[in-house]
């Protein structure tokens, strides 16, 4: 068995076999995690392309900070009511600055997670379970260590990118880089998310190459009716 995926710079390697498909709900759940910038987001629309039933925390958490939100009252009484905007909206740009930046700001995200992530976990379980039976379900969680219990998953799928190239595709996105890397730094490092892999991706190369990748994992090592054996 292969254990080992490539398309140009980018490669898949195969840690461990997922666990066998589930005999009712969804065929199997897979997490797809890595760090701010190291192309998750990428893997999981290839996957939901060929058909995967998505959760996207980063999605949630968003959608859980709108307007009238109970969780964005929460987070305004935590971090400051000047947060909030007149129309109701959050300022994220203020968020973030007062919660990345300078001394401390690992215990202020341990305090934004514990406000967000009951919710966000809820409303994505609650997508999951909802796949069909037979289905194959995707939780995109950037905070998978930090969060949610790994042993939930039927495999988890973690992507990795050079610290550089992260911060620079942070920077396309309008994120200075001071702040890219005090996010970077808030969340969990490379050898920790090695640890709960099943399968790990690579991400050095080009967008078309993760593509591809996320494509040979996704047919070869994650939607067989068997688990993968060496």
């Amino acid at each position: 068995m292969n254990t080992t995926l490539r398309s140009g710079s980018c490669t898949a390697a195969l840690i461990r076999p997922p666990a066998a498909p589930r005999s009712q709900g969804p065929r199997r759940i897979i997490a797809v995690s890595g760090g701010i910038g190291s192309g998750k987001s990428t893997v999981t629309r290839v996957f939901a392309s060929k058909g995967a039933v998505i959760a996207d925390a980063d999605a949630i958490a968003r959608q859980i900070l709108e307007p009238g939100e109970p969780v964005l009252a929460e987070v305004a009484r935590e971090f400051g009511n000047d947060l909030i905007r007149q129309d109701g909206s959050l300022d994220r740009a203020l968020l973030a600055s007062r919660v990345f930046g300078g001394a401390g700001s690992h215990e202020r995200v341990a305090r934004l997670n514990a406000i967000t992530h009951p919710e966000i976990e809820a409303r994505a379980w609650s997508i999951l379970r909802g796949t069909p039976t037979g289905g194959f379900a995707v939780y995109d969680i950037p905070l998978l260590i930090e969060g949610d219990q790994v042993d939930r998953f039927d495999a988890v799928v973690i992507v990795d990118a050079p610290i550089d190239a992260r911060i620079k595709r942070l920077e396309g996105r309008g994120v200075a880089p001071e702040d890219a890397r005090a996010r970077i730094r808030a969340q969990a490092s490379s050898e920790e998310r090695r640890a709960i892999a099943t399968i790990w991706i690579d991400n050095e190369g080009s967008a078309d190459d993760l593509e591809k990748v996320a494509g040979l994992v996704y047919e070869y090592w994650l939607t067989p009716d068997v688990p993968v054996t060496d």
